[in-house]
């Protein structure tokens, strides 16, 4: 059985599962599906069709689902915000739903988004993601698993975060960051997110040869072309290296960039 605070403001149709906490001044639309044994603090608003999973917890004055920052969002649109389970959302976060007719903002599993970070339309975060203080995912930006954002980071919208990046404090970012690196500043990168990679249990071989790719990327003083092309022929067997050289391949924006000696390396 659900506990619901008698002051909380639950629409008729809304779908409460069983075990679920709502808590003071809640606020909860009709369209919103809320799995079994996830908590929600008071003065929440969840709206819109969203669809939250099981054993989530929401904190004091998160806003789930509500209408996108987009001047071309038109009111009646029909879309979505999809949550998986064992999220935890922080004092005052933000996830909007899709911009546009049946489109989607997604957040996985095991995540957890800290106070004040934002999620804009149709982001897409995978599992085991943290999201830190007054961090900030523009529309349409994807984050893979176990990436980390720190705090008080800007993040472009169509921008493609790796798996298992670190983005540093305070950085700004309009380029992709591909898997394993620690990117910082405006659009930087500067090596590999180590400390990431080993409490996820990479082989020292996947490191070694996430480390030459790196190098062949970053070091190497080719162009983009070129380092595709050498990255192809180093013969790397580990997944990890076929999933950094299938991300620089995939690239719809240009990557983030090396700084050294004064000289951007990397680029195109």
């Amino acid at each position: 059985m659900s506990t619901i605070h008698p002051t909380a403001i639950v629409s008729p149709g809304a779908q409460i599962a069983a075990g679920v906490e709502i808590g003071p001044n809640v606020i909860i639309g009709e369209h919103v599906t809320i799995g079994a044994g996830t908590k929600i603090y008071a003065n929440a608003y969840l709206t819109g069709y969203t669809t939250i999973g099981c054993n989530n917890e929401i904190h004091m004055g998160a806003i789930i689902g509500h209408e996108p920052q987009d001047l071309g969002f038109s009111k009646d649109t029909v879309s979505f915000v999809e949550i998986g389970d064992n999220n935890i959302f922080r004092e005052y976060v933000t996830i909007h739903r899709g911009t546009k007719p049946e489109t989607k903002t997604v957040v996985g599993n095991n995540n957890f988004l800290m106070g004040s970070s934002h999620l804009a339309h149709n982001v897409t975060i995978g599992n085991n993601v943290i999201i830190a203080n007054f961090a900030c995912l523009a529309g349409y930006v994807t984050a893979g698993d176990r990436a980390f954002v720190s705090g008080g980071v800007m993040v472009h919208q169509f921008v493609t975060i790796g798996r298992l990046a670190m983005l540093s404090g305070n950085g700004r970012f309009s380029r992709d960051i591909p898997p394993f690196l620690v990117a910082l500043e405006r659009n930087r990168v500067e090596g590999l997110n180590l400390v990431g990679l080993r409490r996820a249990g990479l082989s020292q071989e996947a490191i070694r040869e996430i480390k030459n790719a790196y190098k062949i990327l970053y070091l190497s003083g080719y162009g983009k072309k070129k380092a595709i092309e050498a990255l192809d022929a180093a013969g790397f067997t580990s997944p990890e290296a076929a999933e950094f050289t299938a991300f620089v391949k995939c690239a719809k924006r240009p990557l983030v960039m090396h700084v050294g000696r004064g000289i951007i390396v990397g680029d195109e």
